[in-house]
């Protein structure tokens, strides 16, 4: 099966950054990072940090994953500076919708990914995934992605 990563349009896009504001503050008050109270908010100002222009931010991709039936199957969100010094691109997002799960394909969109990203000049990919998602770390370890970091958080009451 091919995948094709194709450009969001400025209607998708705004329903992707919808989502995707809502995700990261779910992501959050999980990993104990945020209070419910602030999440919204804090997530919110995050993505006007991260792409004050919207759809049009310098360096950010914004794509649908499109099988070869012309199905939308998921979303993707890189990064690639091509001025990096590593000539390293960043996944900020990346997801299939529900019923693309559990099938094996979320390891073909990434190696399309691979492929966008070397064509944009990228060398390496780095990325940031929660600890509780243990689907999407055990993923990224498999398509051969290492830890770089990790932090740990200890309750004391």
């Amino acid at each position: 099966m091919a995948f094709t990563l194709e450009d969001m349009t400025e209607e998708e896009f705004e329903a992707f950054r919808g989502m995707s504001v809502q995700n990261f503050a779910k992501q959050n008050i999980t990993s104990g990072t945020w209070t419910e109270k602030e999440a919204f908010e804090k997530s919110e100002q995050a993505y006007e940090n991260m792409i004050p222009n919207g759809r049009d931010s310098s360096n950010h991709y914004f794509w649908n994953i499109t099988n070869d039936q012309g199905e939308r199957m998921g979303w993707l969100w890189l990064y690639a500076d091509p001025l990096h010094p590593q000539k390293e691109a960043f996944i900020y997002s990346f997801g299939l919708y529900e019923a693309f799960r559990g099938k094996g394909l979320a390891q073909l969109a990434l190696q399309t990914l691979d492929e966008r990203a070397r064509e944009l000049g990228a060398e390496r990919l780095a990325l940031h995934v929660f600890a509780h998602n243990e689907t999407a770390v055990y993923l990224y370890q498999k398509m051969g992605y290492a830890m770089t970091n990790i932090r740990m958080r200890k309750q004391l009451c």
